[in-house]
């Protein structure tokens, strides 16, 4: 099966399911359904920050300061930001993820729920090369250099934008 073959619970706009489809018709035709992002730091607490592969089906070659993904047909956000998370970084054993908030995410062609994690990672990392072009991990400082001259994902900025007011709020 392929990634454009996995079946997805699509949702509405108070993310109660309606119905299904497979990731491929969801993407074609910016059914909303539910995603998963996972901020992973490691024991220097850096942010893992990486460029998505050019075969992605949204977003190739962008920058991404999330790894996670989209949330399976009848799979919780918690068992997909797990998943996710071991997948993308070619890991196993990370602890459960910890859930932070949740918002719709609505871009011009595409609209998710997106639940928002963080983990940390004190695990070698080796990314699933499907997936990720290219890594590192940055400081909260180098990712703020950065954020003006890489081509982010606009889903993952925005997610940024959100956290990093929440991190901000007294």
């Amino acid at each position: 099966m392929t990634p454009s073959d996995e079946i997805l619970d699509i949702v509405d706009e108070n993310d109660a399911v309606v119905g299904q489809a497979t990731r491929g018709e969801a993407t074609a035709r910016g059914l909303r359904h539910r995603c998963a992002f996972i901020e992973v730091r490691d024991a220097d607490g850096r942010i893992f920050v990486h460029r998505r592969t050019a075969t992605k089906l949204v977003f190739p070659s962008h920058y991404d300061m999330f790894v996670g993904g989209v949330v399976g047909a009848g799979e919780t956000y918690d068992e997909a930001a797990l998943r996710e998370a071991e997948e993308e970084l070619g890991v196993t054993g990370l602890p459960r993820p910890e859930p932070l908030f949740k918002f719709l995410y609505e871009g011009d062609r595409h609209s998710w729920w997106s639940y928002v994690y963080r983990v940390r990672c004190e695990l070698p990392v080796k990314p699933q090369v499907e997936e990720v072009a290219w890594h590192t991990f940055l400081t909260d400082a180098e990712l703020a250099e950065r954020l003006d001259d890489w081509r982010w994902v606009p889903d993952g900025l925005e997610c940024h934008r959100r956290l990093q007011a929440l991190r901000e709020a007294p």
